[in-house]
């Protein structure tokens, strides 16, 4: 081969091998630029992945903080429909659902010579009155508020708080006793009995006293301004929840509207002392 050649031969290398020094550079750079641009990108979206995940947890707590709030919310419009419905039962006197309600468990208790009230206090027809309603008397029966004319047994007596615990057979709705410790002065009540003969008469008042000392020297009565006659005895004294806290005892004669009635707790726990005499359980 001649000089020449030789001489554009190698020239011509060299050419090449920098020719492909220089791509290799090039494609160098590129594939570094390109790992920059995925790690950016990586970044990113670990970072966007990262702020969406802190959004849904937040999301997620207002979530549940707005169910809480919405939930004491309901609990709060529930209690205010209750209060609310109390100042218009004392605004209003209107007793006109719990009488609707309390009446059908009232009854009138007769002898062959007298009459009084007496009310279901248990489901399986349990009746309380007034032990002097049957006093004397030795026929019995009672008459529910449709007038049906039942067969009733007594079951047992305690004349200290002049209270007697009688039987019908059946299924009844009974009338719950509430809590005598949380009446108040001045709170509006109804009483509901058979004065003179009047079934079912409800009159309304409100209490003028509490713990009085009754015929027994026992501070256990409520005073009440109701009005109360012969015949309201054994009749149950209501709150404006419904509640009995007192049964209708007696008033005293020559008085306007001091009438008495034992008090609920008082009257729970004499109930339950006949029947484990009686029956050997407890029945409230």
């Amino acid at each position: 081969m001649k000089k020449h050649h030789k001489v554009v031969l190698g020239s011509f290398g060299t050419i090449i091998i920098i020719f492909m020094v220089i791509v290799g550079i090039l494609l160098n750079g590129l594939i570094v630029k390109q790992q920059l641009n995925h790690n950016e990108v990586t970044n990113k979206i670990d970072s966007l992945q990262a702020d969406t995940q802190a959004k849904l947890n937040q999301l997620t707590f207002n979530l549940i903080e707005a169910q809480t709030r919405i939930k004491n919310l309901n609990q709060d419009l529930g209690n205010i429909d209750e209060e609310f419905s109390l100042l218009k039962a004392s605004a209003s006197s209107d007793f006109s659902g719990i009488i609707e309600d309390a009446i059908q468990s009232v009854v009138t208790v007769k002898t062959d010579i007298g009459q009084g009230t007496g009310f279901i206090i248990h489901e399986e027809g349990y009746i309380v009155t007034n032990a002097h309603v049957l006093s004397g008397g030795t026929k019995l029966y009672v008459l529910d508020y449709e007038q049906n004319q039942i067969e009733t047994a007594f079951v047992g007596y305690n004349s200290k708080f002049d209270i007697a615990l009688l039987k019908i057979t059946g299924d009844f709705k009974e009338l719950a006793l509430g809590n005598s410790n949380n009446i108040q002065i001045g709170e509006k009540v109804i009483a509901i009995g058979n004065p003179l003969g009047l079934q079912f008469s409800v009159t309304e008042g409100i209490i003028s006293g509490v713990h009085r000392i009754g015929i027994n020297n026992i501070e256990a009565y409520i005073q009440t301004d109701a009005a109360l006659n012969p015949g309201n005895s054994g009749g149950p004294l209501i709150d404006q929840e419904g509640e009995i806290i007192g049964i209708n005892n007696f008033k005293i004669s020559g008085g306007e509207s001091l009438g008495f009635a034992l008090e609920s707790n008082y009257l729970k726990d004499i109930i339950n002392e006949i029947a484990q005499q009686e029956l050997n359980q407890t029945l409230i």
